[in-house]
């Protein structure tokens, strides 16, 4: 029996779709849904799910990026597509008139393939919601009678609404694609039929200039190979590059198919493969009107199964569970892949000007994130404890005027889903890395992680922590070494640089290192830079403000612009070393 994941709650169009699959391979398996797309993916990452459902293309809206990049990013393997007509329905609680609906809920795509008939409703306005499911639960909930939902006839079912009117949709031929996908590295659970088409959707980066569009589809075209769907958006953080999503005709599999990818990889800033899949044939299909609603999604999901690692008490963060070692996505920047990474900025947020000054600063001096903390957790009660939510928005603000992804530190449970919404690197602190709750909170947020070594832990603890945030599903952890609690006080802290030779070989995960907190002395932070490289960390998590004796915390150990250009230059010289292999001994 499979259990499957989709995009929102019952009522859903994506829940739909799941049903349709499952029962399509004779499965009598379940779904549950979950509020985004990178919850998903960490479902099926953590086996909660063995088969997962994205919307990727809309008949109005066109490509859903999001959808696409998650897929990408989790490196999920695509099954197949599904064209799923999108029967809109508009349902009220029991009792209710068309005549007296004032407000209408659904999904901004779905109001958008409905205009004509919301055009008609002249005394109602149109409010978008999270999704088509979430739309219907929430008329009925209210029970107002002056609300209604777009909705599949379905939902009416599931949440005992009435149908107002039928056949919303503008055309009423209106579709939605989507895409079946699975865990990375798994076949799908049918068989490819005999002359079955196949899809493949890959994206890739050019330049933007004179030909280099063309350039790359004819590397397709070179190859007799089919277009199907072509769209694009601005590679953020990589000047004028542009993302080009494409499908087209053919696996990867095929010869001609692998010759175009070679040619394509040779033209392309950066190419990436989402996979192959079966094609939907024929014209879009959805659920029959008579059908029975699909079964409640309540509380289907497995417990996390741990796969064997060679005996090692940390299975999933273990070397020996990705021998090559695992790449961190953050955006378009990539963690673990041979480069060096150096994350740089303020220890707390202060001010507008502050931080976009620093973060244009250590952008134009060699940066590829930038940190700042919003919440701090200081040993006084008294000392600066940042600006909260308002320093999350400057700090979001300052990394989309400079182009890098942002790393701030996230205290609670009930701060994570907000900072995942603004920031792209979720970073648990010294104080919190045995915050259990807090570990599988960030490790369901779907966001990468940098995980900081607490004051007082051995590596083996903080392989552990690691492991709890991997265990829900979320492959994306940076281990970070900031110095631990000795005996001696001529230091912040001891910084304990043979901890990164033990974890590379101990584990797959990137990690960096955190000289700034290791010593808590700004002269004493370049020669540790150096340091790290050379024993080798894969980055390195660094305090800099504009001028650090106004600094309101940590001002002795922050460097200044020019200090932070001089360790940048220094550790260019410096060679990474190669990259360890798993030890036979690591665990005994």
């Amino acid at each position: 029996m499979t259990i499957g994941v989709y995009q929102g709650v019952e009522g859903a169009h994506s829940q739909l779709v799941l049903a349709h699959y499952l029962r399509a391979l004779g499965d009598d398996g379940g779904g549950f849904g979950v509020p985004a797309y990178r919850q998903l993916a960490t479902a099926l990452i953590a086996q909660r799910a063995g088969v997962g459902v994205l919307p990727i293309e809309t008949a109005i809206g066109g490509t859903v990026r999001e959808a696409y990049d998650v897929v990408a990013e989790f490196e999920l393997a695509p099954y197949a597509e599904i064209a799923w007509r999108t029967d809109h329905r508009l349902l009220g609680v029991r009792g209710a008139a068309l005549a007296g609906v004032r407000e209408v809920l659904a999904h901004p795509l779905v109001l958008a393939e409905c205009g004509h008939f919301l055009a008609g409703l002249r005394d109602a306005r149109a409010i978008p919601c999270e999704d088509t499911g979430i739309a219907a639960r929430e008329v009925a909930r209210g029970g107002n009678p002056a609300v209604a939902a777009l909705a599949p006839a379905a939902a009416a079912a599931i949440y005992d609404l009435d149908e107002l009117a039928r056949n919303c949709a503008d055309d009423p031929a209106t579709y939605t694609r989507f895409l079946v996908v699975g865990p990375p590295g798994s076949a799908a659970p049918h068989a490819r039929g005999e002359g079955s088409r196949r899809k493949t959707s890959l994206i890739f980066a050019v330049e933007e200039r004179v030909g280099s569009l063309a350039a790359a589809l004819g590397a397709l075209a070179n190859r007799g190979i089919n277009g199907d769907r072509l769209d694009s958006k601005p590679h953020l953080g990589h000047g004028t590059e542009r993302l080009f999503y494409v499908d087209f005709d053919g696996d990867v599999a095929d010869a001609n198919v692998a010759a175009a990818l070679h040619d394509l990889r040779a033209i392309c800033k950066q190419t990436v493969v989402i996979g192959s899949y079966d094609a939907h044939a024929g014209a879009p299909i959805g659920a029959p009107a008579d059908a029975p609603p699909p079964r409640s999604a309540a509380v289907r999901e497995r417990a996390p199964r741990a796969p064997s690692a060679n005996g090692s008490p940390f299975p999933r963060v273990a070397r020996t569970a990705n021998p090559l070692g695992s790449v961190v996505r953050v955006g378009g920047l990539t963690v673990g892949d041979g480069s060096f990474t150096i994350v740089a900025g303020p220890c707390s947020v202060e001010s507008r000007e502050q931080i976009v000054a620093t973060a244009q600063a250590v952008a134009a001096r060699g940066a590829a994130m930038l940190r700042g903390g919003a919440f701090k957790p200081r040993t006084s009660p008294y000392a600066f404890q940042g600006l909260g939510w308002d320093g999350v928005e400057l700090l979001a603000e300052a990394g989309r005027a400079s182009g890098l992804p942002t790393v701030s530190e996230v205290m609670s449970i009930d701060q994570v889903e907000r900072m995942a919404a603004r920031i792209d690197v979720l970073q648990i602190g010294a104080r919190n890395m045995q915050n259990f709750d807090l570990l599988r909170a960030v490790g369901r947020s779907g966001r990468p992680v940098l995980l900081k070594r607490g004051f007082a832990a051995t590596i083996d603890e903080m392989l552990a922590a690691a492991e709890y945030i991997l265990a829900e599903g979320n492959p994306n952890v940076i281990l970070c070494e900031r110095g631990i609690r000795t005996f001696e006080p001529a230091t912040r802290n001891t910084l304990d640089l043979s901890a990164v030779p033990v974890l590379r070989e101990r584990s797959h995960l990137p990690v960096f290192v955190d000289p700034s907190h290791g010593v808590g002395v700004s002269r004493w932070v370049a020669p540790l830079c150096r340091a790290a490289k050379a024993v080798g960390a894969h980055g390195l998590l660094l305090e800099v403000h504009p001028n650090p004796s106004e600094a309101k915390s940590d001002k002795e150990q922050a460097l200044t612009f020019d200090e932070f250009a001089q360790v940048v230059d220094e550790l260019e010289r410096i060679p990474l070393p190669d990259a360890p292999r798993a030890h036979p001994g690591a665990w005994r």
